[in-house]
């Protein structure tokens, strides 16, 4: 027999014909035993009872099967569709039925999950090759200017040297702007590994303020600093510097010759707090947030140098460590970033 093809309501029908055979024979034999019909009435009762019974537990049966069969195809519709809520069975019994169902809900709650990400993912993608392309376009084309200028036009030396150091500005500008991107593409996606360490903060300090004193001298900038030499905490002193540097860089440029840059240390109870406070122009509040942005730069700074990626690297650094940043600013004011380090 080919099972097959062999439907349910075929075998309903082949089993209730042999129920209803079996029945009658049985009847047959009672009444050929006892020869009374009252025992012949009260069997017939009674197979009439137990296959009443039998029909509405089938009813029942099938109905339950119909339901989750529907919920099945809605919850699988759901799926491809994968822009709805997925179907729940109207239950709250720990049947099989359920058990299917809530798992197919968590499969369907999974993949659109993981949709989301494979979009955020594509979008960032996409932001960031938009982001290179911006922040390249404008040495590139400087070099090929000046390229064309030296081949093509009869140049005296001294301005034959100022456009090869117009070059090299330039291509260190791209030099930086590629080191920027590995730094940041490493943290994105997680290839960095934080060796975090109980370890004294005044030397990630230190070497973080090493990177900006030149700089500070050029234009005159007191730099003073504060910080316990034997507070520890729980850190990676590469990073953690790397972080330090951008934003003390940034207080570099942003304040004018002859202004303060003071740093502080305090520890208090869960953190340590790194306190980075300059004289510099300040912050509009409604910047704050948008000052970590990758390559965010104000339109009125875009003739001092950089690219707008500093905080953005010191913010990911120092959330990946499980701490945060905080910035207190007032136009003309100078600005106070406060990076915060858990002690474990």
């Amino acid at each position: 027999m080919n099972t097959k093809k062999f439907s349910i309501n075929k075998a309903c029908a082949i089993i209730g014909t042999v129920i209803a055979v079996a029945s009658a024979s049985l009847l047959a034999i009672l009444y050929l035993l006892t020869e009374n019909y009252i025992v012949v009435l009260c069997g017939l009762v009674f197979i009439l009872l137990v296959l009443f019974c039998g029909i509405l537990l089938v009813s029942v049966m099938r109905r339950k099967l119909t339901l989750f069969s529907e919920s099945i195809c809605r919850t699988l519709d759901d799926m491809m569709a994968g822009d709805t809520e997925p179907h729940l069975l109207d239950t709250e019994e720990e049947n099989l039925f359920y058990k299917i169902n809530h798992r197919l809900v968590r499969l369907y709650e999974v993949m659109r999950e993981n949709r989301r990400s494979i979009a955020k993912e594509r979008e960032e993608l996409q932001e960031l090759i938009s982001d290179i392309s911006h922040q390249v376009k404008t040495p590139i084309a400087n070099l090929k200017m000046i390229d064309a200028t030296l081949l093509e036009q009869s140049v005296p030396e001294e301005k034959r040297r100022d456009f090869l150091k117009a070059m090299g500005g330039q291509i260190d500008k791209l030099d930086f702007l590629m080191q920027a991107m590995v730094k940041t593409s490493r943290l994105e996606t997680g290839v960095i590994s934080l060796d975090k360490r109980k370890q004294p903060i005044y030397d990630t300090l230190a070497a973080a303020l090493g990177g900006i004193l030149l700089n500070a001298e050029k234009k005159n900038i007191e730099v003073s600093v504060s910080c316990p030499e034997m507070l520890e905490v729980v850190h990676d002193r590469k990073w953690t510097s790397e972080a330090l540097f951008n934003i003390l860089d940034n207080a570099v440029k942003y304040t004018p010759s002859g202004g303060k840059i003071c740093v502080s240390v305090e520890s208090w109870e869960v953190y340590i707090k790194i306190d980075i406070t300059d004289t510099g122009k300040g912050i509009a509040e409604s910047c704050h947030g948008t000052i970590f942005k990758r390559f965010y730069r104000e339109e009125e700074v875009h003739d001092i140098e950089g690219i707008g990626i500093g905080l953005y690297l010191a913010r990911e650094i120092i959330t990946m460590q499980e701490g945060y940043i905080k910035v207190l600013s007032d136009i003309g004011k100078g600005s106070t970033f406060s990076v915060f380090l858990p002690h474990k």
